[in-house]
């Protein structure tokens, strides 16, 4: 979710994650694969592909999965898989804005999925634009708050090129631009820190908060969009307490 409870939303997707690893490599195989064909398979050029290799090992990934994802996209090794990104935007129950990106082999199908499951959940698919302006794309690094002091963090991270340390439900929550991220990281794991999560995300720059019922079918959605296979990121502004989150997880 949003807000301070970006922790506990991370140890609550990091747990559903294990549960479904297969599906999980299945999405970061996709995701290298696109970046590949795209801007080719070295990833010291292709930042985007950096992104998605980081990713696939935070979900553990196996090497040889990631090797033959790079294979595959840059052309040196064919099975005929063409993927097309598509995003999609929409409203959730309470009015929480969503952005669902995807990686489809066919549109015609995932389209009308993708709107099924917002009308089963309470919300609506919108037209394309009609929530994006409401969010800014940047990099996003939690690191628990118990393992690093915050001048140390802020120092390492600030003079790296972050924009800000702060606190967010147990964590430090590090900011910076997309073009800052690799080298604020990568900082933070040269002085021996290991972030418990690092993205390129999309952030809100105003969130709804939610009370509990609210909050738990914002939830259920969220959950049924990031279990379909073609969705590859699911990004909303609803802000919803901690301990709410620990009650629905």
């Amino acid at each position: 979710m949003a807000g301070h409870s970006k922790w506990a939303n991370i140890k609550h997707k990091k747990a559903r994650q294990d549960a479904i690893k297969g599906k999980v490599w299945s999405k970061c195989s996709r995701a290298i694969i696109v970046a590949a064909k795209n801007g080719g398979g070295d990833p010291e050029t292709n930042l985007a592909l950096r992104y998605a290799i980081d990713e696939a090992k935070a979900a553990n990934m196996p090497k040889d999965n990631i090797e033959k994802a790079i294979k595959k996209g840059s052309g040196d090794l064919s099975d005929g898989e063409s993927y097309e990104e598509v995003r999609y935007e929409g409203y959730g129950p309470g009015g929480v804005a969503m952005i669902v990106d995807v990686l489809t082999d066919n549109v015609n199908r995932t389209a009308p999925e993708t709107r099924k499951l917002f009308e089963k959940h309470g919300g609506n698919l919108g037209k394309p634009g009609a929530v994006a302006f409401g969010f800014n794309s940047r990099g996003v690094i939690l690191i628990e708050a118990a393992r690093v002091g915050e001048e140390t963090l802020m120092e390492i991270a600030l003079d790296a090129g972050a924009e800000d340390v702060a606190e967010s439900g147990g964590a430090w929550e590090v900011t910076c631009d997309p073009a800052h991220f690799i080298a604020v990281k990568s900082a933070i794991e040269d002085a021996g820190i290991t972030p418990d999560s690092a993205e390129v995300t999309m952030v809100p720059a105003n969130t709804v908060n939610c009370d509990e019922d609210t909050a738990a079918k914002v939830m259920r959605l969220v959950d049924a969009l990031e279990d379909h296979d073609d969705v590859q990121k699911v990004y909303n502004n609803a802000e919803i307490d901690d301990d709410i989150i620990a009650k629905l997880t």
